[in-house]
């Protein structure tokens, strides 16, 4: 079963059999709670936001278009989801405080280097909006190419490469001497 597409899963699952869509849940729950824990850095917060937007998958089986990538369709909704449940706290939290970056090499004054500059980024990364957060953190640290931002932000490519180009600009705008 691990082999089938998810396409197929899903059709099986609108057929009625609901070890397909667990799993779908075991395939995408990891990415789900990810996403969401990205933009709200509450664990239990990405857990409830991961178990609703299991629950409007099965619900809006039928909405699933096929022409699209299915691990796009539910990031989107994962994307949504926290981004709804940020609002409604009405709370602007950093993305991954305390985050462990590695550094390369032994050097301990190169791993000081790239620990402090990590430091940098993220405290930079805090203190700009949602939106810009999870445009810069989809690109370079999910690896989203536009299209696949797009889909998940219900954006055209354009305008993700415009916000992407702004986000960038205001990140430098914090970073002084770092780029």
């Amino acid at each position: 079963m691990g082999d089938e597409s998810d396409f197929t899963l899903l059709q099986r699952y609108r057929n009625g059999e609901s070890a397909a869509f667990r799993e779908l849940v075991q395939r995408y729950q990891r990415p789900v709670y990810n996403a969401a824990y990205w933009i709200l850095h509450n664990g239990e917060d990405a857990q409830d936001v991961a178990q609703a937007v299991f629950l409007r998958v099965a619900e809006r089986a039928d909405d699933y278009d096929p022409a699209y990538k299915f691990f796009s369709w539910i990031y989107r909704i994962a994307v949504n989801e926290a981004l709804n449940l940020h609002r409604r706290l009405g709370r602007e939290e950093p993305l991954d405080e305390g985050a462990e970056f590695e550094a390369d090499g032994a050097d301990p004054a190169h791993r000081i280097e790239v620990a402090e500059r990590a430091r940098l980024l993220q405290e930079a990364l805090n203190k700009m909006s949602t939106t810009d957060r999870a445009v810069l953190t989809l690109r370079h640290f999910a690896e989203f190419s536009y299209r696949e931002i797009g889909d998940a932000l219900d954006l055209d490519e354009k305008t993700v490469k415009s916000r992407l180009f702004e986000a960038r600009q205001r990140l430098k705008a914090l970073l002084p001497g770092l780029h």
